[in-house]
Formats: C-alpha cells, sequence, structure tokens
C-alpha cells in the first residue's frame, strides 16, 4: 500500500467547532481502545529504566488529554511538561489535573516548524508524524533529532487491517470528520522501517520501529553519543 497524505477535516476547523469537538471525542475513544496511552508509557518507562525525566514536551498536543494520560500511568514526580501545537485547547481543568500529579504543564502555541530553539530531554509525539509528506517530515525530523536525546513516536499503521478497521467507524457513532480521517491517517501511516530511513543521523542514534498493538506503528529514536 502506497503512502498517500491528503488534508485532514479536523486540522481546518476551529477548536470550538461543534463537529471538531464530537471529533477529539471520537478520537479519545480510539486511542484508548488502541491502547496508544499505554503503549507510549511502557515505551518511555521501558527506555528511561525507570527514571522519572525532568522534561517531556510532546509535539501536535491538542487539547493535551493524550499526555495527560500517559502523565496518570507513568506517575512521575515533577516532570516539567511542554504542550505545543498550532491550535492548543487545552482546558483549565486539564492544567489543574497536571498539577494534581505533581507535574508542571506549560502551552506553547506555535507551528512546529518555528519551534523555538530549546534543549529538550524526550520529545513524543501521538497520530502527527503522518501529516507530512517525506521531504517535511525530514525537516521536522530534523528538528526533533537536535533537540532530543529520546523520541517517541506512535502512528497509524499502514496495512489493509487498519484501513478496514478505519472504514467501520461509523458503528461506534464517530462522526464525519473522525470517519473522513480516519482513511486519511491510515494512508498516510507507516510501515516497516519508512521513519529510520527518513531519520537524519543513525550513526548516534538507536532506531526502533515496530508494531503497537492491532493498529499502531511505533517509532523510538535514543540518542546514544
Amino acid at each position: 500500500m502506497k503512502r498517500v497524505v491528503q488534508p485532514e477535516i479536523l486540522d481546518t476547523l476551529p477548536p470550538d467547532d461543534p463537529r471538531a469537538l464530537h471529533s477529539r471525542r471520537d478520537l479519545r475513544r480510539i486511542n484508548s481502545w488502541m491502547s496508544s496511552h499505554s503503549i507510549m508509557a511502557g515505551a518511555l518507562q521501558n527506555d528511561l529504566n525507570g527514571r522519572a525525566p525532568l522534561k517531556i514536551t510532546e509535539l501536535g498536543a491538542g487539547d493535551g488529554n493524550f499526555l495527560l494520560r500517559v502523565a496518570q500511568k507513568t506517575k512521575w514526580p515533577g516532570v516539567h511538561a511542554t504542550l505545543l501545537d498550532r491550535q492548543i485547547n487545552i482546558s483549565d481543568e486539564s492544567i489543574q489535573a497536571f498539577a494534581k500529579l505533581g507535574w508542571h504543564a506549560q502551552t506553547i502555541t506555535e507551528d512546529i516548524f518555528n519551534w523555538p530553539e530549546a534543549s529538550e530531554e524526550i520529545v513524543m509525539t501521538n497520530l502527527f508524524l503522518h501529516h507530512f509528506e517525506n521531504e517535511r517530515l525530514m525537516e521536522l525530523l530534523r528538528i526533533i533529532s537536535r533537540r532530543a536525546t529520546l523520541f517517541v513516536a506512535i502512528e497509524p499503521r499502514r496495512a489493509p487491517l487498519t484501513l478496514l478497521f478505519s472504514r467501520l467507524l461509523w458503528v461506534i457513532g464517530c462522526n464525519d470528520v473522525t470517519r473522513h480521517d480516519a482513511v486519511a491517517s491510515v494512508r498516510a501511516g507507516f510501515a516497516g522501517e519508512e521513519l529510520s530511513d527518513l531519520w537524519p543521523d543513525r550513526q548516534n542514534w538507536k532506531l526502533t520501529e515496530q508494531r503497537a498493538g492491532l493498529f499502531g506503528h511505533m517509532f523510538i529514536a535514543r540518542k546514544i553519543c
């Protein structure tokens, strides 16, 4: 199946649009059924050998729910979390929920390619990389490699079973936005070692790509020197 990147409806809607609100609720359910929060938390904990990080940045953070769920599963204290997106719509309740876990959460409303210069420890993302064509994606991965010592991404797995599932989301009440975007996401997803092939520096990084649950594809890049 050839990789094809298409525009997704949710990216064009205002954050308070009713269809966008419905679609984000759909995405929360889909992430739960895909066990994406648990998979991400397990990958971070494994690569850090149980050590609590000082800083985590999530790219394409949206409403912040994904990182919040990861934080609840890791139970790390005192983490400084940065949530970066072009359209940040994180509620005060979510910021307070981070605080109750002992996390300090800040938001940055910015295009990823204008990401302020900073030295990060961990960079993570969920269902974000597939939005970019390969040339633009290579540029993004180059930016990440200059900031992070560990990068973890969960993306749609581009495979017939995943595509079939994406076409059946009407069964569980997903709206037109989610149904359209799910199919587009799978067609733009990843398989094999496609992300490793785009990573700018294979010599100084340990790269891993693997299946993540039934429908996910996980990429991990750990700096080794």
